[in-house]
């Protein structure tokens, strides 16, 4: 299980559970490109205060368990994930942009819940 993440003023244990589909629900992960996705995800866990606990990828959709800080919002977390990733996969596997034509990876909306 997540630990507690410990600031200089503050303490906390805040997971989410997102959900995010593919644009057109298209099942575009093959496990190469699967693999690459989780390798992006581990850059983000460095760069942002954020940490993966879990990623799963369903045919249409990924999902995420994510632990962060109170001062990252789930829309600012999902922002930088949805984004960053999408420009990852397109840049080294051209390939999805056959089934994902316009340029979008993901839908605009997704699911967040808290876990607790």
């Amino acid at each position: 299980m997540s630990e507690h993440i410990h600031k200089s003023h503050n303490k906390s244990l805040l997971l989410y559970h997102f959900v995010c589909p593919i644009k057109y629900r298209k099942p575009v992960f093959t496990s190469k490109i699967s693999n690459t996705f989780k390798l992006v995800c581990l850059e983000i866990e460095e760069r942002y205060d954020v940490q993966f606990l879990e990623i799963g990828i369903d045919g249409n959709h990924v999902r995420f368990l994510i632990q962060s800080v109170p001062s990252n919002s789930p829309k600012k977390i999902i922002s930088a994930v949805k984004s960053i990733t999408s420009k990852e996969i397109f840049r080294l596997h051209p390939e999805v942009k056959r089934f994902l034509w316009g340029g979008k990876f993901w839908t605009s909306g997704y699911y967040v819940n808290t876990v607790g």
